[in-house]
Order: structure tokens, then sequence, then C-alpha cells
């Protein structure tokens, strides 16, 4: 495993009122959901950095409003366009 340190303002963890624990729990989840709505991570890879199984990191996703499913407007499109040749 590789180790990542990262350096705080002093009392930062009161600041936000979590315990170090806490914080090192919340900074690795925001981490996790912000590379997984960039496309960076996959949804396994980041529950695995977030330290959840697959199915809590989706749950969380909704909690945080981070879609599971990313559309460009191509695939949107196309995606519209098959659903109008069924509705035919």
């Amino acid at each position: 495993m590789t180790h990542l340190q990262l350096d705080l303002p002093e009392g930062f963890e009161l600041a936000v009122n979590l315990t170090t624990a806490e914080l090192e729990s919340q900074v690795r989840l925001m981490a996790a959901l912000k590379m997984f709505e960039l496309g960076k991570l996959s949804s396994g890879k980041a529950a695995e950095l977030a330290g959840v199984s697959r199915i809590e990191f989706l749950d969380l996703c909704g909690r945080y409003q981070v879609p599971v499913i990313q559309y460009d407007e191509d695939d949107l499109t196309r995606e519209l366009e098959v659903l109008n040749l069924w509705n035919q």
C-alpha cells in the first residue's frame, strides 16, 4: 500500500469538528467521490480508496449528489435515438 502524507494546519480537525480518524476517513471519501466524478477512478477503486464496499460507495454517491452514470452529449443523443426507435 502506498502512503500519502497530508500536512494540515494545527487544530484543523477541531475546526471541522472531527477526530483525527474521522478527518482521515472524510478526506479519503471526498477524494474518492471527486476522482470518481471526474472519471479518474472506477466505482470499485473509489470504494477501495474510501474504505467502503462498492455498494456503500454508490449509496454515498447518492448522498453527496455525485452521479453514478455520466453521459456526454453524444451518448445521450444516441440513447434518445434508440428510445425513439423503440417507441415508434
